[in-house]
């Protein structure tokens, strides 16, 4: 993959603790390698001043919502408090005892095999989520740039390395939840942020010894797992991508020959991207191209296309990772109509943010809860990152 050097790299990127990828009931940047952005993001400036005024209103939301455990949310998911702990750090603002409180509730929850999780209350498909939780966690720690943080990171990447599933079936190269619940199993969102984790961190890795070894995956076993999920270039759903090998939470759709395909779905499909251009697909390729192609044809931000509010924003979230990683700016959408995707974006998360009538703080939440989507406290994270790579700062 052509690389461009430019210092944006970790600042334009999320991820997620996403249960949009929970398969049964709801609980639920030594040398960056750098994937290909937009050096100069096209926002005007008063746009931007919009934007950052609604940022400092979420991280003051988030921040009167922690708890004297550092944690936000369900404590049982360290994911959870890594995506606030992620949106704070990259809106530029201040906050130390917020950011310590974090950090510190975070490395309570690290295991001695460098994952990070917690003992969940209840028994659950995913177990304890290890693999979520320690993708999540390793982006936000690494993001808060301590030195004494970097062991921890590097531990984290050896075990997410190791959670890569290689077992030569349909899941090979993928990952799963929980390598621990013992059952071959992988699926496109865990997958991406499995993938974006071990790029955005895979700095750590140049200050080990020599001898220390360093963790990576099987990049191109990553490369053929993301592949089978893409629809053939043969339908209205070309190009678009699914949930997993065998299942779509789009459901089927007949073609004009009575062909049963899976249907395509705008979050899986910009994961898709994300992760073709993460496991070092040139954005030139044509499977990249074609997901491009899917993006623009199916523009909207009034819903996740295929799964209308369910997984809004996390659909919002990783739109905005997925085309800032592409490097495009300008769309053309189905009817030849040019458009600004970081403005349009921007402007969508804008007008839905709602305010504390109180505090004059900000949040965001989604009234269809699936995936999770009803606790404000994801919410406002997916949303604040979002704008955050939206700007492009």
């Amino acid at each position: 993959m052509k690389k461009i050097s430019v210092l944006l790299v970790i600042s334009v990127f999320l991820v997620l603790f996403s249960t949009h990828a929970q398969e049964s009931t709801e609980p639920a940047e030594a040398t960056e390698t750098v994937v290909t952005l937009s050096v100069s993001p096209t926002v005007s400036e008063s746009l931007k001043n919009e934007a950052r005024a609604a940022i400092d209103r979420g991280v003051k939301w988030l921040v009167s919502k922690q708890s004297e455990d550092g944690s936000w949310s369900n404590p049982e998911f360290p994911a959870l408090t890594a995506l606030p702990l992620w949106a704070i750090v990259k809106s530029g603002q201040s906050q130390p005892r917020a950011v310590d409180k974090a950090v510190q509730y975070i490395l309570d929850s690290v295991h001695e095999d460098g994952s990070i999780w917690r003992e969940p209350s209840e028994d659950r498909k995913g177990g304890g989520l290890s693999n979520y939780n320690t993708a999540l966690c390793m982006i936000a720690l690494h993001l808060v740039g301590e030195p004494e943080l970097v062991p921890v990171v590097q531990n984290a990447r050896r075990f997410i390395a190791g959670t890569q599933h290689l077992g030569g079936d349909d899941y090979h190269g993928g990952m799963g939840y929980d390598p621990e619940t013992g059952r071959a199993y992988a699926d496109l969102s865990n997958s991406y942020i499995a993938y974006e984790a071990m790029r955005l961190t895979e700095s750590v890795e140049d200050l080990k010894s020599e001898s220390g070894g360093k963790a990576d995956l099987d990049w191109e076993a990553a490369q053929k797992f993301v592949e089978q999920l893409r629809n053939p270039d043969i339908t209205d759903e070309e190009g678009g991508f699914i949930y997993k090998p065998g299942m779509s939470q789009a459901g089927t759709v007949e073609d004009a020959e009575g062909n049963v395909r899976f249907r395509t779905y705008g979050s899986m499909t910009y994961a898709g991207l994300l992760s073709f251009i993460y496991a070092d697909v040139d954005r030139d390729d044509p499977r990249v191209q074609s997901a491009f192609d899917w993006a623009e044809k199916h523009w909207t931000l009034d819903e996740n296309p295929g799964m209308g509010n369910q997984g809004l924003y996390y659909f919002y979230n990783v739109l905005s990772k997925g085309l800032a990683a592409y490097g495009q700016d300008v769309l053309t959408t189905a009817d030849g109509t040019q458009l600004n995707w970081r403005e349009e974006l921007i402007r969508k998360l804008i007008s839905t943010q709602k305010i504390d009538a109180d505090t004059g703080d900000g949040y965001w939440i989604n009234e269809e809860g699936r995936w999770w989507e009803a606790d404000p406290t994801l919410v406002t994270s997916y949303s604040l990152i979002a704008l955050e790579v939206a700007l492009g700062e």
